[in-house]
Parts: C-alpha cells; structure tokens; sequence
C-alpha cells in the first residue's frame, strides 16, 4: 500500500513539474488536503493577495491574469489575451494604477462578469490603499517586432478556450505594459 501511494505522489509530482505553468503543489500524506498554488504575482500587484487568480484594472477597464501573466482585454469585438497591454494602454501606470483584486471569482473568464465590473469599479476608482510588491520600474520597450500573439477570445464563448503553450515564457506583468 505505501509502495501504491509513493507512485502516485511520484506521478503527480513528475506530472506538475512537466507543465509550463508556475505551479507548487503542497501534499500532506495522510490528510485529504491538497493546495495548489498557480502563477506568480506580478511586482505591480498589491501585497497580501498571493491565491487571487486576477485583478481588474478599473482605468483601463480589462483583467490581469496572474496564472497565465496576461492581460484580457476587449477589441476587435472579442476578448484578446496578451503577455502585453495594448498600444492604447503603452503609457499606462500599472505600478500607480488601482487594481481591483477578484478574489470571488475562480475561473478562465472574468469579463464574464465585465458589465458589473465596469460600473462598479468605474475609471478612476480608488479602493483602500494598496502597497506594491515590488519597486517601482519604468520600462520603454517596444515589442513590435516580438513573435508573441495574442490571443482571442469570442466575447460571448465564457472561456471555454485552451491556452495551451503559447510559446515563450510570460513576463510576469513587470511593468512590461507597453505596445505589442
């Protein structure tokens, strides 16, 4: 029986270090408890939120993913993911901006909810003070010419898509909010 249960935490421990996702997996023999902790905050994300999935960005009206480090946004009439924010957004502050942390919801669609959001957390909204995880960074870069694609999203499709491995590693949302 223990030999059963040491392939199986093999198995599972073989099988998560093999996804290109940042995943840590806590296991505890003995007790059913199982945490999985996915994704990496990015160093503009408020302290004290390391198990919310994603935050939305009221100035700029779209979602950040902190598991995939992608920004969802609406254009085109779809929802477009992408490692960057959009040329519209090039200037934006994500350091000083307010976000909006989701920790109710647990899913691959937040815009699901994006109505309610909007008139919520309306442009200019400030909520309670938020510290930074990390310094401040300022970042010119342009990514014209960087292979990376975004992703679209039908508006109406609650994201029923598959990631899948979109090539290349994500920049963890480090203040890299700059044209694509």
């Amino acid at each position: 029986m223990k030999t059963i249960k040491s392939i199986i935490i093999g198995l599972l421990f073989f099988s998560v270090s093999t996804t290109q996702a940042q995943v840590s997996v806590d296991v505890n023999i003995g007790t059913p408890n199982v945490n999985v902790h996915v994704g990496t905050p990015p160093v503009w994300g408020p302290v004290g939120y390391d198990e919310v999935e994603y935050y939305y960005l009221p100035d700029i009206q779209m979602y950040y993913d902190i598991r995939m480090s992608q920004y969802i946004y609406f254009g085109n009439g779809k929802w477009i993911r992408s490692r960057y924010l959009p040329g519209y957004c090039r200037d934006y502050d994500l350091y000083h901006g307010y976000k909006v942390v989701l920790t109710d919801y647990h899913g691959r669609a937040p815009y699901t909810y994006y109505n309610s959001h909007r008139v919520k957390y309306y442009k200019g909204y400030k909520g309670k003070p938020q510290k930074m995880r990390g310094p401040y960074q300022v970042r010119y870069e342009d990514h014209d010419n960087d292979n990376d694609h975004d992703h679209d999203y039908d508006h109406h499709d609650n994201g029923h898509h598959d990631n899948g491995n979109h090539g290349g590693k994500g920049h963890n949302g480090n203040g890299k909010g700059h044209k694509h």
